[in-house]
């Protein structure tokens, strides 16, 4: 038998908020347009937008402690490899190609990035 627990959600602030915490409910602008939906995973490239966006407080599920925050970084560190590793998947066919293609550059800064964001 499995018993359901109910998230908590949390009240942080932008300064408090770490990579691999989850939203607890959609993050609105002061128009009401939706930036991020209820349930995505932040990572740093949506931290730092959301700083220049001014937004002050998030509603997260739950709190993440040291246990918990060392475990979501591993499951990013997965995630960012299963990407790359799609990517060169799809590009597999310019891995054999010029070194200075479009596509071998463009492969090359998409691989950057996705090892270098969140």
């Amino acid at each position: 038998m499995s018993t359901a627990t109910t998230p908590v959600q949390d009240t942080i602030g932008i300064d408090d908020a770490i990579e691999g915490m989850v939203l607890a409910c959609d993050l609105r602008d002061a128009g009401g347009a939706v930036l991020l939906p209820a349930g995505a995973t932040l990572g740093a490239a949506a931290l730092t937008s959301l700083r220049r966006r001014g937004i002050e407080q998030l509603q997260v599920v739950g709190s993440v402690n040291a246990a918990d925050a060392a475990l979501d970084a591993a499951a990013l560190q997965a995630e960012r490899e299963r990407q790359c590793a799609r990517l060169e998947h799809l590009f597999r066919r310019c891995l054999n190609s010029a070194a200075g293609s479009a596509s071998a550059m463009l492969l090359e800064r998409l691989l950057a990035y996705r090892r270098s964001a969140g």
